[in-house]
């Protein structure tokens, strides 16, 4: 059973225990609805929300790392230079990669893994209608996206997973649960998708970065004809800010193995 098949029957068991035990009133309804009503749409909505599901947000800050993560790519002109500045400063990443594009762009695919970061699965074609498709469609749709990382790495084991624009739902509970995939959100968002400059972006993130944090990047855009390139421009900059703060980037799966 799922954490949020879990809150559903919490709720069906709190209303039957009213009307064997008391008479329901409206309020003996109103206010267990309302409670389950407001924690859903918590979890659907808040990216880091633990109500439907885990979610992994940060690693234990034990160690001076933190994890730089890029979503929607990979992208013919801004990856490459993300990938530059992470080589440059010795630093590693986790790329939550859209399936299509990793077909699309096979080269730099092959990059981000032989560099050494973490390729991720951020869907196939990032359907920002994803979360309210049926349990099915959502299935499949990550599946793909999986078997796209899979090609790349030739590795068995699932990769880590980040739904598109960080929704979730009951539908997507039961397939993580199914397929035994850890869904990772982020502790820190850079603000790089809307109109921010590099410096705006890579002051942002060094302001309130701390040990342990994941931050949340876009190296590409899931819009096709679109990019984000201030993105890649911020980048080095919030890697010579961290080495100033003693701190360095590593892989999501780096940064939960060294707390």
């Amino acid at each position: 059973m799922t954490r949020a098949d879990a809150l559903g029957f919490l709720l069906a068991a709190v209303l039957l225990a009213e009307w064997l035990i008391f008479d329901l009133s409206l309020w003996g309804i109103l206010i267990p609805v309302a409670l389950f009503l407001a924690l859903l749409l918590d979890g659907i909505f808040r990216p880091a929300s633990p109500w439907l599901m885990p979610v992994i947000t940060r690693g234990s800050g034990t160690t001076p790392h933190i994890s730089l993560t890029f979503d929607d790519g990979p992208d013919p002109e801004v990856t490459p230079q993300v990938l530059d500045a992470l080589k440059a400063a010795g630093a590693k990443a986790s790329f939550f990669c859209i399936g299509k594009k990793l077909e699309a762009y096979p080269g730099i695919a092959k990059r981000i893994y032989e560099e050494g970061h973490e390729l991720c699965n951020h869907s196939y074609a990032h359907s920002r209608t994803l979360n309210f498709a049926l349990e099915a469609a959502m299935q499949a749709e990550i599946q793909k996206g999986e078997n796209a990382v899979k090609a790349v790495t030739g590795r068995e084991q699932s990769p880590l997973y980040r739904p598109p624009v960080g929704l979730k739902s009951p539908p997507l509970a039961r397939v993580v649960n199914r397929l035994g995939i850890k869904v990772v959100a982020w502790s820190l968002h850079a603000h790089d998708t809307g109109s921010a400059k590099a410096d705006q972006i890579s002051s942002g993130v060094l302001d309130r970065i701390r040990s342990g944090d994941i931050v949340v990047m876009h190296d590409g855009h899931d819009l096709d004809g679109k990019s984000r390139p201030e993105a890649a421009h911020a980048v080095s900059k919030i890697l010579q800010g961290l080495g100033d703060k003693g701190l360095k980037s590593v892989t999501v799966s780096e940064l939960l193995k060294s707390g």
